[in-house]
């Protein structure tokens, strides 16, 4: 009894106790816990199928699979390969054999690729990475032909219709201003100083997204064409001086004539007579020029 009325005592009993049954908790618990790992361990200790215990027919399917699908891509790229180039070469062979020059401008606003026409035309031996600047070298645009809707958005044409543009600023303005087709007529002098008249339209290249790869500038050599047309005009002004000049001589022979047939006098008759020979004579020296001239002409133009 005095020692259940010992309250220390008591404690330290309650805590022995205590801690033998946790002990033993746990010694059971463990136990179990044991018992489940050994479980597991027997459940993955059958041994799963590796690349040794493969079937070898199996490896040579795949094998066989692999090489099939080589030979594939092989294929494929080969035939895309042949494709690139024959497209190249037709592409290379339009070029070649177009009567108009080409040349293509990279988006950096130098020649990437141009034909044999657009050498010839332009007289230059290779244009392969030259400038706009350096191919048309200050040639400007004819101001009847200038196309400048598009350019300038804030100006009219009447504003920039006294302006020089060369034909390098409608390349420009189509590679980095964003303009639409131009397309103009210029005099042009070639390195060895030949005149010639162009007629140059610039187009914007676009990849499908709708980016500017750059642009491409077809070339036509219409000098012959201005020639005639020049000739033409110098004849209509000649023409147009010719009949002035008959209209005035006719008047002059009928004022003479008109003098003769009221005139009584035989040395003022033989005077006005000569008068009239001699105008009709050099009407008659005018006329024939021109018109031996202009059938000379003809014939040259129909033997070209």
């Amino acid at each position: 009894m005095r020692v259940l009325a010992n309250p220390v005592l008591v404690r330290a009993t309650v805590v022995f106790v205590a801690a033998t049954v946790a002990f033993l908790l746990s010694l059971l618990f463990m136990r179990m816990l044991r018992k489940s790992i050994m479980q597991d361990a027997e459940m993955t200790s059958e041994p799963s199928p590796s690349l040794e215990t493969l079937p070898l027919h199996l490896y040579n399917t795949v094998i066989q699979q692999l090489k099939q699908q080589k030979h594939e891509l092989q294929v494929q790229s080969q035939a895309e390969q042949h494709r690139a180039r024959t497209t190249e070469s037709f592409s290379q062979a339009v070029l070649a054999n177009l009567s108009c020059g080409v040349l293509v401008f990279g988006s950096n606003g130098l020649v990437k690729t141009s034909n044999p026409a657009a050498k010839r035309i332009l007289g230059f031996a290779a244009t392969t990475g030259m400038s706009a600047e350096d191919i048309f070298r200050g040639a400007l645009v004819n101001s009847g032909t200038k196309a400048v809707a598009g350019v300038f958005p804030d100006e009219t044409p009447a504003d920039t219709a006294n302006e020089s543009v060369c034909v390098a600023d409608e390349v420009a303005a189509v590679l980095h201003e964003g303009a639409k087709q131009r397309q103009v007529s210029a005099e042009y002098e070639t390195p060895a100083s030949d005149q010639r008249f162009l007629s140059v339209t610039v187009s914007p290249i676009s990849a499908g997204d709708g980016d500017l790869l750059g642009a491409a500038c077809l070339i036509n050599d219409l000098s012959e064409l201005e020639h005639i047309r020049r000739q033409r005009e110098l004849h209509g002004e000649i023409s147009a001086e010719m009949a002035l000049q008959l209209r005035t001589s006719l008047a002059t022979i009928a004022g003479y004539a008109q003098q003769l047939a009221n005139n009584r006098d035989p040395e003022l008759a033989e005077q006005l007579a000569n008068d009239i020979a001699h105008e009709a004579a050099h009407l008659d020296q005018s006329i024939g020029g021109f018109l031996t001239d202009k059938r000379a002409a003809q014939g040259a133009g129909a033997a070209g």
